[in-house]
């Protein structure tokens, strides 16, 4: 008989890596308003949705199958538990050699199910009724034997059975030895589940059971959970922005003056990926244009790096055709070296001069390429005279509104977590207290949802 024991995946150490905060970058200074321009002091709360509750009232099947990797499932548990969902396992019974039902029951605060019958007494586990209880149903890990019965449907054991029966979407974690995993059965297999719709969630690479390296190691909980919460988190918005391609600039712009120089500023693309996140949070298809920063965005955000001025235009202008919002929070260098050398400039006597040329304008250029249907939010970073300059800029780039942000309020720019921003719009105005990059993005996001909607 077929058994679905693995030799499989992680033995390192396990390190509880919360994913990355995604924050914002700049703020604005108080600003003596005039009587004429409709203002308010907004102190919304976080009422989007937070990481920690996405799930919440979700009921998730966890499927274990038989793999080193099993002991993960008591962290990928926790993880869903801390975000409001309820779980319940079906581990097959080489699942149980792995680990114990008594451990993974005292996590659910639910029996584990692994038989057709739990009783002598003519009481049985229907997989009809978990197929029809959850709204997702999750195996991790998934062996390659499990992978094999599930796409052709051998139904000999009660998690295969309640994968057969689920009526919710379906995502899959495997969990193998990189030669298993690389096998043309294995991923035959996985093309076939993948053609009826299961969501996989590839392994990572990495050192395994069997002492070797490579492709085959199950994806971290906290991803896993993250992968499943971006599902929900998508298809459960009611925004306005659902659907809406929404292509976002983030970061700094490096102009290279040689190999190893450049001329460049100090955004940290916080603010940039924030919004970014909280778009997509709201159901928005994201492209998200990043400068060269260390920040990571989620896996459902279509990221194109670059670097220069020209590189970010020229990605920004071909994802505005076709986009329905451009949010401009990128800090890009308005001039390049006139002259780029192709190798390193060696130091000399006297004063050194650089030439520079001015970079393409991206604000202005999708300014002039927006229709009726799009809408554009830009931003604008100010030491001085911040209402008048922002105003002028909402005019010049044909923007819908500014998001104005000032040196003046320390500890609010760059390389810091929190943000203070006034949004000028051609009738409005409405000023924000001082708060994080993450809330920062969610006031800026409600007041395009205002405009789209």
């Amino acid at each position: 008989m077929l058994r679905d024991v693995c030799c499989d995946v992680d033995i390192s150490h396990h390190l509880n890596t919360s994913p990355s905060h995604h924050l914002t970058i700049t703020p604005p200074h108080h600003l003596t308003i005039s009587p004429s321009h409709h203002t308010s002091l907004t102190t919304s709360p976080s009422h989007h949705n937070n990481y920690k509750t996405m799930l919440k009232g979700k009921k998730i099947v966890l499927g274990i199958t038989g793999s080193i990797a099993a002991y993960k499932s008591c962290l990928l548990i926790r993880e869903f538990v801390k975000q409001g969902a309820e779980v319940q396992v079906v581990i097959t019974p080489a699942g149980k050699e792995f680990i114990t039902p008594i451990t993974l029951s005292a996590l659910t605060h639910k029996p584990v199910v692994s038989e057709f019958f739990s009783q002598r007494d003519g009481t049985w586990n229907s997989h009809v009724d978990l197929g029809l209880w959850a709204d997702a149903m999750v195996i991790a890990p998934c062996t390659a034997s499990t992978l094999g019965k599930m796409a052709h449907g051998v139904a000999d054991n009660m998690l295969i059975t309640t994968y057969l029966s689920m009526k919710a979407p379906v995502f899959i974690a495997p969990a193998m030895d990189l030669d298993m995993y690389a096998h043309p059965s294995t991923q035959q297999n996985m093309r076939t589940l993948a053609s009826y719709g299961n969501r996989f969630i590839e392994p990572a690479s990495g050192f395994l059971a069997s002492g070797l390296e490579g492709k085959g190691r199950m994806e971290e909980p906290e991803v896993i959970a993250r992968r499943v919460s971006e599902f929900f988190d998508q298809n459960d918005s009611n925004s306005p922005l659902k659907g809406k391609r929404i292509v976002i600039t983030a970061g700094p712009t490096y102009e290279k003056i040689d190999p190893v120089r450049f001329i460049g500023n100090y955004s940290s693309g916080k603010m940039g990926f924030a919004i970014a996140e909280e778009c997509r949070r709201r159901g928005a298809d994201v492209t998200l244009v990043a400068g060269p920063v260390s920040l990571k965005c989620s896996d459902a955000i279509n990221r194109v790096d670059v670097e220069s001025c020209r590189e970010m235009y020229d990605a920004a202008t071909e994802a505005f055709k076709t986009a329905d919002v451009a949010i401009l929070a990128a800090a890009v260098a308005d001039y390049r070296p006139a002259v780029q050398a192709d190798q390193k400039i060696k130091r000399g006597e006297g004063d050194m001069q650089i030439n520079l040329s001015p970079n393409p304008d991206i604000a202005a250029t999708l300014g002039q390429m927006k229709t009726e249907r799009q809408t554009i939010v830009a931003f604008a970073l100010e030491t001085n005279d911040e209402q008048a300059n922002a105003e002028r800029k909402l005019q010049k780039k044909n923007a819908d509104f500014i998001v104005l942000n000032s040196l003046r309020n320390e500890g609010t720019c760059f390389r810091t977590d929190d943000n203070q921003i006034e949004i000028i719009g051609r009738d409005f105005r409405h000023a924000y207290p001082k708060k994080s990059k993450a809330d920062t993005a969610v006031d800026i996001v409600n007041e395009l949802e205002l405009v789209v909607g």
